[in-house]
């Protein structure tokens, strides 16, 4: 049995990131994940500016150009009306706080299982050790602290591996948050989305599309495109909604591309697979992160969008805080709750504003009245169409979207 500086369970994105930064703070970090790389992840494959503040500052950006997918420059956002509005997102330059850049506003659509497995290559080489195929079962405590965790390998080898942090990377059904007794499930705080890759559909361009149309309001349908000719397909709506309204998400999601809106683009597609579905823990409240001896990263602390529902530029943000707690944890010598504290704090210092604006943004998805106003005036005001943009860019405050003020502005315009 050996002991590490911090324990990773979970390969994604936020604990691929964390093995990264572990190793530019000197931490012999543990890597640990219960599936085996190259692997497929549900996802809209979206990779927006935030992550690429992060690669950028990690010296990952260049190589992230190379893998199969397409590049962003613009986002298409649709209207119920059926009005769209196509923002370019060249006009503004990216403010990244979190790592002092100024950067081209761009990103990627990139499949998870070539994202995901270029990120987990990269931390398999800055990590201690990592561990392929392992499944965490219980997490090691002694007293009250978190000091390790159990698990079996694939041949059923069980193995306990100690450290002083344990770091919950581990999703939206996290072991780690369920066993340190922080797992809520609670239908206000999650959504559902449904993904379906397609080959053949029109119109694919360098852009994103986001319409918020009647057939999955008041949630959204998305098309982006990847490799090829390939898009991402998908719809995600609150879990209250679903249950609430006995929606079928597979009957919403053919609804939508059999529309009057988009039929014709998918007339001659064919799908690459049976739909599939997982569940988003959004944003909408700041949820304990932290214990004794451990914190949670990513989707693990409920950091999704919920306007976007884009989750992996906020997984990113997390283990680069939690990496800066690990170092000045063990300079100080203390994994308590207490001094872990300072994690969340960073975390929802700097997500908290945006993700409780977002909230409110999906919320005016159950006013079609609003999403009309608004995107019919960005299709038409090249000013309306460059706010927005600028508010994406964090060039202007995103606050003005719930600002009353600022819809009866738009009526003048």
């Amino acid at each position: 049995m050996q002991t590490y500086d911090l324990i990773i369970v979970g390969g994604g994105p936020a604990g691929a990131t964390a093995a990264l930064y572990a190793q530019r703070h000197g931490l012999a970090a543990l890597l640990l994940d219960k599936q085996c790389f190259p692997r497929d992840k549900i996802c809209g494959d979206a990779l927006s500016g935030k992550t690429v503040a992060v690669l950028h500052e990690l010296g990952l950006f260049e190589e992230v150009c190379d893998l199969p997918g397409a590049a962003i420059t613009r986002i298409v956002f649709g209207s119920p009306d059926a009005t769209a509005a196509s923002i370019d997102l060249s006009r503004y330059e990216l403010h990244n706080d979190l790592t002092g850049r100024v950067l081209p506003m761009e990103g990627f659509v990139i499949r998870r299982e070539v994202f995901d497995d270029f990120l987990f290559a990269k931390a398999r080489a800055a990590a201690a050790h990592t561990l392929e195929g392992f499944a965490v079962r219980e997490l090691l405590r002694e007293g009250e602290q978190v000091c390790g965790v159990r698990g079996r390998r694939a041949d059923g080898t069980s193995l306990e591996f100690r450290a002083p942090l344990v770091l919950g990377c581990d999703g939206f059904n996290s072991i780690v948050a369920r066993k340190s007794g922080l797992y809520r499930h609670e239908g206000r705080d999650w959504m559902v989305a449904l993904r379906q890759y397609f080959e053949g559909v029109t119109g694919l361009s360098d852009q994103i599309e986001l319409h918020f149309i009647d057939e999955v309001r008041p949630g959204y349908f998305w098309i982006f495109p990847i490799e090829g000719d390939r898009a991402n397909v998908g719809i995600g709506m609150d879990h209250r909604d679903i249950k609430e309204r006995g929606i079928d998400l597979k009957e919403a999601l053919a609804a939508a591309v059999a529309s009057t809106t988009f039929g014709a683009r998918f007339r001659d597609a064919h799908p690459l697979e049976d739909p599939v579905g997982w569940n988003l823990p959004v944003g909408s409240r700041r949820r304990p992160a932290h214990g004794n001896g451990f914190l949670l990263l990513g989707d693990a602390a409920g950091l999704i969008d919920p306007f976007t529902g884009e989750g992996i530029g906020n997984a990113l943000y997390s283990a680069r805080f939690a990496v800066e707690t690990a170092a000045q944890a063990r300079e100080a010598g203390d994994y308590s709750a207490d001094f872990l504290r300072c994690y969340e704090d960073r975390l929802w210092d700097a997500l908290g504003s945006e993700l409780k604006l977002s909230t409110k943004l999906h919320n005016l998805g159950r006013w079609p009245y609003l999403m009309n106003l608004v995107v019919r005036k960005a299709a038409k005001n090249a000013e309306v169409s460059d706010m927005i943009c600028g508010m994406m860019a964090d060039a202007v405050p995103r606050k003005m979207l719930t600002n009353p003020l600022f819809y009866l502005r738009l009526l003048w315009k």
